[in-house]
């Protein structure tokens, strides 16, 4: 790479925010809108699915956490 070919690159460079990072900031900005508004007008329904999410929890841990065992009941230390 010759040297004015380095300084076009160095001056194409955008400095800030890239557009994905907009995007996701944007996203998240409606997201936390539509749920504060999501549970303003639904609480009870909210609060309500709230009471299962430990239930829920349990097989998504087990399954998640139990993953590193590759298989089998053998637990020795190699």
């Amino acid at each position: 790479m010759t040297l004015p070919d380095h300084a076009h690159d160095q001056a194409g460079v955008r400095r800030g925010l890239s557009r994905n990072s907009l995007t996701v900031v944007g996203l998240a900005v409606i997201a936390a809108i539509a749920g504060a508004l999501l549970f303003t007008q639904h609480q009870a329904h909210v609060l309500g699915a709230l009471l299962w999410l430990p239930l829920l929890a349990c097989p998504l841990m087990h399954f998640f956490m139990h993953g590193r065992h590759r298989g089998g009941g053998d637990h020795r230390h190699r």
